[in-house]
């Protein structure tokens, strides 16, 4: 049986979309990078909603392939030619002797600019599963899911995050009642009929909205904090600190494959540990109420797995074939996918089938 159209929750989504973020960063292999973010395009065409910010994956997309080009035109201008495949030569730029070991163009290899590709694709696939996360979840039910100590933040950065969807949408409006009225449309900004006709009264919408959005923040009472010690607020703020410090640096730990130990698995359970601490010693100094709290039911726990999965079987292929992840530049040689990796990069596209689709809304005219 179906599941009945809904929203999942935001913070699944964010967590299936880390999931596939953290297995990207743990290979270079080409074939595998292109299927994770298949699977994270696959799944954002088939979920995302009629919102605003579901239309912002394009936008990531095209950010990842300026990211490979920058990385490759960089092996070229900085020395491209350590590899025995040389594919052209520039004419190379001399520099002085106290920038030794730099070179400014000169001889470029198949090897460099292969290392360029691979090493840019991993980064915007990486960035791609940020932008799909940010395509799926809504950010205003985001902010209903965070704990009391990251209200003001959540609120801050959900702001911050809604003005991009806005004023496309503030633009789109313009437009329309420009044709409803019977002008005409010109593509492009250009002249002073763009300026008075398109800029000038987005501007003015937006104006509109942050004075409505300010008077509505000052209703609810933002920033209001309570009666807290001094020295209450201090030892939440350090707890919060050194923990999110701690996470970041677990985090890097269990990701890198060349990292000690203890920069792993145990300083990410200490850091959640003290941050968990600041957030319930930091959440008694915000009183807040939530209207019908979003559920988290099978669906969210299927969306999350399947993120995780694919973290977790690519973390144990760096541990048991980790050179079908690492493609050879010396010598040259084709990618070759195993059976663990591939699995891996596809069982995130599980949610695209089996999570709940999103609720139709209503077509303007």
């Amino acid at each position: 049986m179906r599941a009945l159209p809904r929203s999942v929750h935001p913070g699944a989504w964010w967590l299936w979309a880390l999931g596939l973020a953290a297995a990207a960063s743990r290979t270079a292999n080409p074939v595998l990078l292109v299927m994770i973010l298949a699977v994270a395009g696959f799944v954002v065409t088939q979920r995302r909603d009629h919102a605003p910010w579901a239309l912002a994956f394009r936008m990531y997309l095209v950010l990842g392939a300026v990211i490979v080009a920058m990385r490759v035109v960089f092996r070229i201008v900085f020395g491209g030619g350590q590899g025995d495949t040389v594919l052209f030569t520039l004419p190379e730029i001399p520099l002085p002797h106290w920038v030794a070991g730099v070179r400014l163009l000169g001889p470029v290899a198949a090897e460099q600019l292969l290392g360029g590709l691979y090493d840019g694709l991993r980064l915007a696939t990486m960035v791609a599963c940020v932008g799909a996360a940010n395509a799926l979840a809504n950010p205003k039910r985001m902010l209903k899911a965070l704990p009391g100590a990251l209200h003001e933040i959540g609120t801050s950065v959900v702001v911050a995050l809604s003005v991009a969807p806005q004023l496309v949408e503030s633009v789109q409006r313009v437009r329309r009642a420009r044709l409803l009225r019977g002008g005409t449309v010109r593509r492009g900004l250009r002249g002073t009929d763009a300026l008075r006709g398109i800029v000038i009264p987005v501007l003015e919408d937006a104006m509109n909205r942050s004075l409505a959005l300010a008077a509505a923040m000052a209703s609810h009472g933002y920033g209001h904090t309570g009666r807290t010690a001094p020295r209450t607020r201090a030892l939440t703020g350090a707890l919060v600190i050194t923990g999110l410090l701690g996470v970041c640096g677990g985090l890097y730990g269990v990701m890198g494959a060349s990292t000690p130990g203890y920069l792993g698995t145990p300083l990410l359970l200490a850091g959640l540990a003290l941050a968990g601490c600041g957030f319930v010693l930091g959440g008694r100094r915000v009183t807040r109420t939530t209207y019908r709290p979003d559920p988290w039911r099978g669906a969210e726990w299927l969306v999350t797995v399947a993120g995780l999965a694919s973290a977790g079987l690519m973390y144990l292929a760096s541990r048991t074939d980790a050179t079908s992840l690492y493609p050879s530049l010396a010598p040259l040689a084709w990618p070759e996918v195993a059976l663990l990796p591939a699995v891996a990069a596809l069982v995130g596209v599980v949610p695209a089938w089996l999570a709940p689709g999103p609720p139709r809304q209503a077509v303007r005219p």
